[in-house]
């Protein structure tokens, strides 16, 4: 199994919120020290802001901030928001397509369990706990500079 980069550029996107949550952060900024194209963290932007994870201020002195503390933010419903999908395989998918042995088989719950045991453990970690090392990472994304 595999993140898309959409949830990878969302959780880059809440730590570097998290680093400076006293200040709005811009697009830009997040782009520039991430590389990663304005337009993509844009989208990416509203659909956590969408899902309440973030507030978007618009105006010339706008931008982003955490819409909650960090510690309220679970790492698993950040991820179980931003994929589109969570069908390991293709008789998760249902409808049209899927499996012969869809009905009869118990593979089906075997990966239930396993992407739900998946998401529960993402799910005992928050934000703040990602970004327990505060000191490292602002050096390493080199904020006071901004």
């Amino acid at each position: 199994m595999r993140l898309n980069v959409q949830t990878d550029f969302a959780l880059r996107i809440l730590i570097r919120l998290a680093l400076t949550p006293e200040r709005l952060v811009t697009i830009a900024q997040i782009a520039d020290r991430f590389a990663i194209s304005r337009n993509h963290l844009t989208k990416i932007a509203q659909r956590l802001s969408d899902l309440g994870f973030i507030e978007t201020v618009r105006g010339r002195n706008g931008g982003l901030r955490l819409a909650l503390p960090a510690d309220e933010i679970r790492i698993g419903e950040v991820v179980r928001g931003m994929e589109p999908d969570f069908a390991l395989v293709a008789c998760m998918q249902g409808g049209p397509g899927g499996c012969l042995i869809a009905g009869c088989c118990d593979l089906r719950g075997v990966l239930d369990q396993a992407l739900n045991g998946f998401v529960a453990i993402l799910n005992d970690y928050t934000l703040a706990d990602v970004t327990a090392n505060r000191p490292e990472l602002s050096r390493t994304l080199a904020l006071s500079a901004e």
